[in-house]
């Protein structure tokens, strides 16, 4: 599996390629073109065999997901590539599921299995308490939106649209990914029937 990125032009002719969080990357779409700003962290990328070190960029949306970043490599056999690949769900949403031991959760994410689940547990329980402030297991969804500026309401409603999602039968990961594009896409949409409406639409490729 490829790692998401975006190519930023920040001026005088210079493009440069960034990785990003799976989550992330349906958060920055409906901001082609526009200014962003992430915060990056820089390091260098080889394979087993050895060989010549490549530089790469990842960034993130928040100052805390490359803290998280940080932490999460930190875990025997999850490298920078593997990490960005995992950070499918926001970053409150994984601290959440660490703290409260949910495999379930934390294996829905790409690139972990339950051996790796229960490493990642083992190894992060109790180092992610900063990361939880302001964060409702599952219900976090659209809380970091680019512009920080959310219409009230729109949180329960993407929270009860996520249940009934989850009671069709739909796969927790998955669920809340759709949820999250349909509430970036349409910040004032408050009603989880409508955004359970627009999820199935887009789901069935409307």
């Amino acid at each position: 599996m490829v790692a998401s990125s975006a190519r930023l032009a920040p001026g005088d002719g210079f493009t440069y390629e960034v990785l990003l969080p799976a989550y992330a990357a349906s958060r920055l779409s409906p901001k082609i073109g526009q200014p962003v700003t992430l915060h990056t962290v820089h390091y260098l990328e080889g394979s087993s065999q050895g060989g010549n070190l490549i530089p790469r960029l990842a960034g993130f949306l928040e100052e805390a997901d490359r803290e998280f970043f940080g932490l999460f490599t930190s875990v025997k056999g999850i490298g920078p590539r593997k990490a960005l690949r995992a950070m499918a769900l926001s970053t409150g949403q994984i601290a959440a599921a660490v703290a409260d031991r949910d495999l379930k959760t934390l294996q829905s994410l790409p690139e972990i299995g339950r051996r790796m689940a229960e490493t990642v547990v083992a190894t992060l329980h109790g180092k992610v308490d900063r990361f939880l402030a302001g964060a409702e297991h599952e219900s976090s969804i659209a809380a970091n939106q680019l512009d920080g500026d959310r219409p009230p309401g729109s949180g329960r409603a993407a929270r009860e649209a996520l249940e009934v999602l989850l009671q069709l039968g739909e796969n927790r990961l998955a669920a809340v990914q759709w949820v999250d594009q349909v509430v970036v896409k349409n910040p004032g949409m408050r009603d989880a029937t409508a955004i359970v409406q627009e999820v199935l639409r887009l789901k069935a490729g409307a």
